[in-house]
C-alpha cells in the first residue's frame, strides 16, 4: 500500500492519521494532548499510539498546525523589530520595537530618496538584538522596488544572525500598512513554526520514519517544510484550512461550511465545487489586517479551553488556559488547592485574579526571551512558582506581595509563556453535565461551585448557561460567516429570538472537532440545516493535512515606467525590469510565468503534464491603443502524493 500520514499540533490536542493514499481510507488514528513547552513529547506520544507496522510504510507525511493562529490570536507572538525606510506608521502595531529611517520609492519604482539612516538601523539591532526574536523590513512602496529593503537586510546580517523579513517577499499587494504587519507578524512566528517544524523531525527520525515531508498552507495548499520555514505567516491559518479540507473529503462533499471547534478557537470556512474559498483582501486574525492569501474564514478565541471566569456576569475568554480537570489528573493535589482557595471580592477579578486561577511553570520555552531581559519583580514571581499549580495566596505568601501588586506581572509573565494558568473552561463544564468524561471531573465540580456561588446560581445552571452562551456565540460566528456586510451585534439581536425564527443554510455544516458532539443539539434548535459529523471526526485536521495539493500563484504587473513614457517597467517577485515597449514586457512575463511554474514544480518531482496550470492575462484602463496596466497570474495545481 501506499500510505501517508498527516499530523496535526493545535493548542490543546496533537492528531495523526495513517491513510492509504491510493484509495484515500483512513486506517489508523490516534490523539493526544498538545505538550508545552516540549512539543515532541506530544508528537511522539500520538504516533506512538499508531500501528507500528504501518509507520514502517509511510511513503509520505504532511503536517498542519493552529500554533501560529493561536499565538496570533492570544497576542502571543514572540517580540520582533521593525523597521520602516521612507514613511511611519501612526496606527497600532503588535510590537513596541519600531524604526524609521529615510529612502523609499513611487508606484513607478523610482528612488523617492536615497537610502539613509543605516548607523540608526545599527544602534537599534545593537539595542534590542537580545530583546526580540527576528526583524521585520518594510519599504514605502517596496513591491515596486525592494532595493531599500534587500540593502538594509543585508546590513541587519552583518550585525546578528536573527531571521530578517523583508515585506516585498510576502505580498506583491499595495497597502504600506498591511504590508508591514505581514512582515512583522510573520518576523513574530518563525521562532513558532521552526519549533514545530524541529519538533516533527526530531519524532520522524527518532521513529526511523523516512518520508517526503510537507505542510499545509492558510490556502489550503501544500509546501516543502524549507518553504514553510521562510514564509510561517502563510500558516496562520494551516490547522483551519486542514479542518476544511479534511471535512470535504471525510464527507465527499465538494460544497460545505466546515466548523471546527477547537481547543484554542472555534474556526469557520467554506469550501466550493472541490475549491477552498479564498479572501482577496487578505486574512484577518486576532485584528490584524494582513495580505496572507488565506481561506475566507471565521475564527474567534473560543474554544473547549477558553478560560472561563467571572465578575459581576460570566466571560468566556480570549486567552486560552490549562482546563482544571486536566490539570487536577497531571497533579492531584490541585484538589485540595480547590477547596481551600480564597474568595475575591467582585469588584477586584479579572481573568487573572480569580479564585479557580493556578499557575504553574514547566520549563522555558527555547525561543522566548532570556531571564536576564526580565525585570526584577518578573524573576521575583517566577521564582516561586513551581513545576506544580501554585494560587494567588501561594504566590502571596511566598513574595510577601499583595496580589493587587502581582497581578500584570504574572499577566506579563503568561503572555510570555513563562508561566502557564490554570483556570475554568468549557470543558470542565461538559464533565460537570456528564457530556464529556476524559479527566478530574472533581475538579470541574468544585471549580464550578465556586464560580456559581458568585452569580448566586447552582453548579449545572451555571454550567448550561456558559454551555449555552458558547453555543450561541458560535451560531453569531456561523451566521455571520453567510453574511458579510452585516453587522454582528444585528444578527446577534435575531439569534435571541430564535424560538421564534430560524436560519436555515442551503449547504452542508460540517463539524470537526474533540467536542462537536456535545454541541450539535443546541446548534440544530437555532440552525435548521444539513448538519454533519463525518466519522474520524476528532482527527479532521490531520486528515485535511494529507489531502492538500501543491498549488503556486505568482504574479506580474506591467505599467508605464513613468509618466509619458513609452518604456514599460514590470514588477514580479525578482523585482522591477524596464522594457522598450508593452509587448516586449508582456513576452518577458509570460516566459517567466511558465517557466517559474516548471521550476517550481519541479521541485517537488511534478511535471507539467501532471500539473494543471492556467495562465491569466488582464488589462487594466488604456492609453491609445495599449493599456495602462496589465496583470498577469499563473496559477498551477499538483498533487505530491503522486510522487511519494
Amino acid at each position: 500500500m501506499n500510505l501517508g500520514l498527516g499530523i496535526d499540533t493545535g493548542g490543546t490536542y496533537t492528531d495523526a492519521v495513517i491513510m492509504d493514499l491510493a484509495q484515500g481510507r483512513i486506517i489508523d488514528s490516534c490523539k493526544s494532548l498538545t505538550t508545552y513547552p516540549d512539543l515532541v513529547k506530544g508528537i511522539e506520544c500520538t504516533l506512538r499510539g499508531l500501528k507500528e507496522e504501518y509507520l514502517k510504510e509511510v511513503s509520505f507525511t504532511s503536517v498542519s498546525t493552529t500554533l501560529a493562529t493561536n499565538t496570533t490570536l492570544e497576542g502571543k507572538g514572540y517580540p520582533a523589530g521593525l523597521i520602516l525606510i521612507g514613511y511611519s506608521i501612526n496606527k497600532e502595531l503588535p510590537t513596541d520595537y519600531v524604526l524609521s529611517i529615510d529612502g523609499g520609492h513611487d508606484s513607478d519604482g523610482n528612488e523617492l530618496r536615497s537610502l539613509e539612516g543605516l548607523d540608526g538601523v545599527r544602534d537599534f539591532v545593537l539595542q534590542n538584538r537580545n530583546k526580540v526574536a527576528a526583524f521585520a523590513i518594510s519599504s514605502y512602496f517596496g513591491v515596486r522596488n525592494p532595493d531599500h529593503e534587500i540593502m538594509v537586510k543585508e546590513y541587519i546580517r552583518e550585525l546578528t544572525d536573527l531571521p530578517v523579513v523583508c515585506g516585498h517577499e510576502l505580498s506583491l499587494s499595495l497597502g504600506a500598512y498591511e504590508r508591514a504587519v505581514t512582515a512583522l507578524l510573520n518576523a513574530q512566528l518563525i521562532p513558532v513554526i521552526d519549533d514545530f517544524i524541529k519538533s516533527i523531525l526530531s519524532v520522524m527520525k527518532k521513529m526511523g520514519i523516512n518520508s517526503t515531508l510537507m505542510m499545509m498552507k492558510c490556502d489550503g495548499s501544500l509546501v516543502k517544510i524549507e518553504e514553510a520555514l521562510e514564509k510561517p505567516v502563510e500558516s496562520i491559518f494551516s490547522g483551519p484550512a486542514a479542518s476544511l479540507v479534511g471535512a470535504a473529503h471525510l464527507t465527499g462533499l465538494k460544497t460545505c461550511i466546515a466548523l471546527d471547534i477547537g481547543g484554542t478557537s472555534t474556526d469557520i470556512a467554506m469550501i466550493r465545487d472541490g475549491i477552498p474559498i479564498v479572501n482577496d483582501t487578505g486574512a484577518v486574525v486576532g485584528g490584524w489586517s494582513t495580505m496572507v492569501k488565506a481561506i475566507k474564514m471565521d475564527t474567534s478565541a473560543l474554544g473547549g479551553d477558553s478560560h472561563v471566569w467571572v465578575q459581576k456576569k460570566m466571560f468566556i475568554g480570549p486567552k486560552r488556559v490549562i482546563p482544571l480537570c486536566l490539570a487536577a489528573a497531571e497533579y492531584p493535589g490541585l484538589i485540595d488547592k480547590l477547596a481551600k482557595v480564597h474568595t475575591f471580592s467582585p469588584r477586584m477579578m479579572t481573568d487573572i485574579m480569580q479564585p479557580t486561577s493556578f499557575f504553574i511553570s514547566k520549563g522555558i520555552d527555547s525561543c522566548c526571551m532570556k531571564l536576564s531581559e526580565l525585570g526584577h519583580e518578573e524573576l521575583k514571581v517566577l521564582e516561586v512558582i513551581g513545576e506544580s499549580p501554585c494560587s494567588l495566596s501561594d504566590i502571596e505568601e511566598r513574595t510577601k506581595m499583595h496580589p493587587l501588586m502581582f497581578i500584570d506581572i504574572l499577566r506579563s509573565l503568561v503572555r510570555k509563556r513563562y508561566v502557564q494558568q490554570i483556570g475554568f473552561t468549557p470543558t470542565d463544564a461538559l464533565h460537570v453535565l456528564g457530556e464529556y468524561d476524559e479527566w478530574n471531573r472533581t475538579a470541574s465540580f468544585i471549580g464550578a461551585d465556586i464560580l456559581a456561588g458568585y452569580l448566586k446560581m447552582g453548579r449545572d445552571e451555571f454550567c448550561l448557561k456558559l454551555k449555552e452562551e458558547f453555543q450561541k456565540t458560535l451560531a453569531l460566528h456561523l451566521v455571520s460567516y453567510f453574511s458579510s456586510g452585516v453587522k454582528k451585534d444585528e444578527i446577534k439581536k435575531f439569534l435571541e429570538c430564535s424560538d421564534l425564527i430560524m436560519f436555515k443554510p442551503k449547504i452542508p455544516i460540517v463539524m470537526v472537532g474533540a467536542p462537536v458532539r456535545a454541541y450539535e443539539k443546541e446548534l440544530g434548535q437555532i440552525m435548521d440545516g444539513d448538519i454533519r459529523i463525518p466519522d474520524h471526526y476528532e482527527v479532521g485536521n490531520a486528515v485535511g493535512a494529507l489531502v492538500g495539493d501543491v498549488i503556486y500563484r505568482t504574479e506580474m504587473l506591467i505599467r508605464p515606467s513613468s509618466a509619458g513614457s513609452s518604456s514599460y517597467a514590470l514588477f514580479s517577485d525578482k523585482g522591477r525590469h524596464i522594457f522598450d515597449n508593452h509587448q516586449g514586457a508582456v513576452d518577458h512575463a509570460v516566459a517567466h510565468v511558465e517557466e517559474s511554474v516548471t521550476e517550481y514544480m519541479k521541485g517537488y518531482g511534478l511535471s507539467m503534464d501532471n500539473v494543471n496550470f492556467e495562465l491569466q492575462k488582464s488589462d487594466i484602463g488604456s492609453m491609445g491603443t495599449l493599456p495602462l496596466e496589465t496583470k498577469l497570474v499563473g496559477i498551477a495545481v499538483g498533487s505530491p502524493r503522486r510522487t511519494a
